[in-house]
């Protein structure tokens, strides 16, 4: 490993003893740094896909709407939304009469993205749980809901509670 190459973790050294949250934060670093390999073969960025893959499931939300589905704060998604005006994968305008509510809609230089960067998603995915059974991954996939549904409600418990919480939920994975 030379000085620039990325620091990884030993994996013989993680084991049943491991922290859960260490392995789950190793892991989403993983699933990140495998797909942004995989996009930068499109020139996207990890954040732009994040923006694509929102709107090719509803185009046209707000940029109000568009951070809080990313969980980044709204200067993050309004930096990341005129990159992606400039370069043509979407356009923002005002709908409805209100001057005030920008909306992002994907131009069709963005919709043919999604045959391109979909199958780079799914591929990253598949190397991340090559060798994990079909009942394995089904476990997996379960056993992350409820910690996510545990996680997500302890941040509501201190909301109310009046504990001030982050402005950013961090990076969403994909």
């Amino acid at each position: 490993m030379n000085e620039h190459s990325p620091k990884s973790a030993d994996v013989s050294t993680l084991g049943a003893n491991e922290r859960v949250a260490r392995l789950v934060r190793l892991a989403a670093r993983g699933f990140n740094r495998s797909l942004q390999i995989r996009l930068n073969t499109e020139n996207v960025t990890f954040g732009q896909w994040i923006f694509l893959r929102i709107l090719w499931q509803e185009d046209g939300l707000s940029q109000r709407e568009l951070s809080n589905r990313a969980h980044l704060t709204e200067p993050t998604a309004h930096t990341a939304l005129v990159k992606m005006e400039e370069l043509g994968y979407i356009s923002r305008r005002n709908v409805e009469g209100n001057n005030r509510r920008i909306h992002a809609f994907l131009t069709p230089r963005g919709w043919d993205l999604r045959e391109k960067l979909e199958p780079l998603a799914f591929e990253a995915n598949e190397i991340a749980l090559s060798g994990l059974t079909t009942d394995e991954q089904e476990v997996l996939r379960k056993s992350l809901a409820v910690m996510i549904r545990n996680l997500e409600n302890d941040e509501l418990e201190a909301a109310a509670r009046g504990v001030r919480v982050p402005p950013t939920k961090g990076n969403p994975i994909i």
